[in-house]
C-alpha cells in the first residue's frame, strides 16, 4: 500500500503548488511557465496532486489545444523523489485529457532538470534538434477593454527603427528614456530613478508626435493619446474628464501617455476673476505628481510654443526632461530623402542637391515634397508623355531629381527663421536634458 494517494486538484491545494514551485528553484531548476500560468491552469484546465496526510507532495498540470495536449508543470517533493509518484500523476493528469481526443501529448523542460524519468517511464520521447522561443505579449488580455475604452493601441515594434534621421535626438531619447525604462532593474541597482514625465518641444512638424510613438514602440507599451478638446465636451466639464481619463489609464500596468499641443491646457495662469481654463491647468498640475506615483508609465508632452507653458508646469518635480526636438541637419535629411525617393529610382536622383536645397526644412515638409515629386511623376507618365529613358537608355518609371527640385522650390518650409530663432533661444533658457 503506497503511502500517497492521487486525486483531482482542490482550490485549498494552491498552499502546495506553491511549495512544490519554491522547492524546484531552490534545487536549481527554473519551470517554464510561470507561476501564475500554472495556478491558471490548475484551476481552468487539468492539474492532479499527491497527497500525503495533509500535505501536497506532488502535483501535475495539463493543458489540451485541440488534438494537442501540453504539460504544465510536473513536480515532486525532493525527499519523495525516485518514488515512482511523477509517473503516476503523468498517468492521472492524462486520464483526465483524454476525452480531449489528444493525438500527442508533449512537455518542456528546462536544461537544468535531469531527473526525467516520469517521462520516460510514461513513453515520452525527447526530441533532439529543437530551439524554444518565447515572447511576451505587452498587454494582458484583462487590460485590453481599458485600452479600448481610452482609445489607446498597442503600436508596431518598428517605428523606433523607421525613424529616418534625427540620430542626436534617438540618442538622447535612447539613453535618458528607453533605456532606464526598458532595465528598470539595472537603473535601480545604479541609483537612478526612471524618468516618468518629459516635455519635447520644437517648431511644428519637427516630428515630435512620431517621436512619441516610436517610444512606445521601442518600449512595446501602450500608446494612449489625451485630446483635450475631444473632453472639453464631456458633462463634467474638461478638468473633470482629465482626472476620470487619467484614473483609466492608472489600471494599464504599462502605458506611454501622450498630449500634443499641452500649451492649451498648460499655459500661463493669469487675471482676475481666473479663467475656465486656469482651473483645467490646476487639475493637471495635481494630476502629474500622481501619474508619477506609478511605475511603468511615462507621460511625454509635446509643444510648439514651449514659452506659453505656465511657469509651475515645467519645474522639477513634474517633469524629469524638457527636451528639444529641431530641425533635421544634412545627415538627418539625406536619411529622410533616401527613405522617401522610392527605391527603383533612388540611385539616379542626386540626393545631395535635394539636402542642400531642402535646408531649413522640417521632416514633415521633406516627406511632404517627396510624396509631391512622386505624384507629379505619376501624373506625368499617365496624362504626359510617358516615361522617359534614363542615362542608359533604358524606360525609369518613377520621379527623377528634377521632379524633387520643382516640389522643394513650392514648397513653402513650414519653421521660418524667426521661429527657428526662438528655437535656439528657448533651448537655452528652458531645456532640460
Amino acid at each position: 500500500m503506497t503511502a500517497w494517494t492521487i486525486r483531482d486538484f482542490h482550490s485549498q491545494d494552491v498552499e502546495g503548488i506553491l511549495e512544490l514551485w519554491q522547492s524546484l528553484r531552490e534545487n536549481g531548476v527554473d519551470p517554464v511557465y510561470d507561476l501564475s500560468e500554472v495556478l491558471a491552469s490548475c484551476e481552468k484546465d487539468h492539474a492532479v496532486v499527491a497527497i500525503q496526510g495533509d500535505q501536497v507532495v506532488g502535483a501535475a498540470v495539463g493543458r489540451a489545444a485541440h488534438d494537442q495536449g501540453w504539460i504544465v508543470f510536473l513536480a515532486t517533493l525532493p525527499v519523495l523523489r525516485g518514488k515512482g509518484i511523477g509517473t503516476l500523476l503523468l498517468a492521472a493528469v492524462e486520464n483526465r485529457m483524454a476525452t480531449h481526443g489528444l493525438n500527442k501529448l508533449s512537455a518542456l523542460m528546462p536544461e537544468t532538470e535531469t531527473r526525467v524519468e516520469a517521462f520516460t517511464n510514461r513513453g515520452f520521447v525527447v526530441k533532439k534538434n529543437l530551439r524554444y522561443f518565447e515572447r511576451r505579449i505587452p498587454v494582458q488580455r484583462a487590460e485590453r477593454g481599458a485600452l479600448e475604452e481610452l482609445g489607446g493601441r498597442v503600436l508596431p515594434r518598428d517605428l523606433w527603427d523607421r525613424v529616418a534621421g534625427m540620430a542626436a535626438e534617438k540618442e538622447l531619447l535612447e539613453r535618458r528614456l528607453v533605456m532606464p525604462l526598458a532595465e528598470s532593474a539595472l537603473a535601480e541597482e545604479f541609483g537612478v530613478v526612471p524618468p516618468r514625465a518629459v516635455v519635447l518641444f520644437g517648431p511644428p512638424g519637427t516630428g515630435k508626435t512620431t517621436f512619441a510613438k516610436a517610444i512606445a514602440s521601442r518600449l512595446e507599451w501602450p500608446f494612449v493619446e489625451v485630446f483635450p478638446s475631444r473632453l472639453a465636451g464631456e458633462s463634467g466639464g474638461l478638468a473633470g474628464a482629465l482626472r476620470q481619463t487619467f484614473l483609466e489609464i492608472a489600471e494599464l500596468e504599462h502605458v506611454v501617455v501622450f498630449i500634443d499641443e499641452v500649451e492649451e491646457i498648460a499655459s500661463r495662469r493669469s487675471g482676475e476673476p481666473p479663467s475656465p481654463m486656469q482651473g483645467v491647468t490646476n487639475e493637471l498640475l495635481k494630476i502629474i505628481p500622481a501619474f508619477r506615483d506609478q511605475p511603468g508609465r511615462l507621460l511625454v508632452c509635446a509643444t510648439n510654443f514651449i514659452r506659453s507653458l505656465d511657469s509651475a508646469f515645467l519645474r522639477h518635480g513634474r517633469f524629469d526632461y524638457v527636451i528639444p526636438i529641431g530641425l533635421p541637419d544634412d545627415e538627418a535629411r539625406t536619411a529622410m530623402w533616401n527613405r522617401f525617393i522610392p527605391e527603383s529610382v533612388l540611385a539616379d536622383v542626386d540626393v545631395p542637391r535635394l539636402v542642400a536645397a531642402s535646408t531649413g526644412f522640417s521632416p514633415a515638409d521633406i516627406e511632404f515634397a517627396a510624396r509631391s515629386a512622386s505624384q507629379r511623376a505619376l501624373e506625368k507618365a499617365v496624362f504626359d508623355a510617358g516615361p522617359g529613358p534614363g542615362a542608359d537608355g533604358a524606360v525609369r518609371r518613377g520621379p527623377v531629381t528634377a521632379d524633387y527640385l520643382e516640389t522643394i522650390a513650392e514648397t513653402k518650409a513650414t519653421v521660418s527663421d524667426a521661429v527657428a530663432q526662438d528655437f535656439l533661444e528657448d533651448i537655452d533658457a528652458l531645456a532640460r536634458t
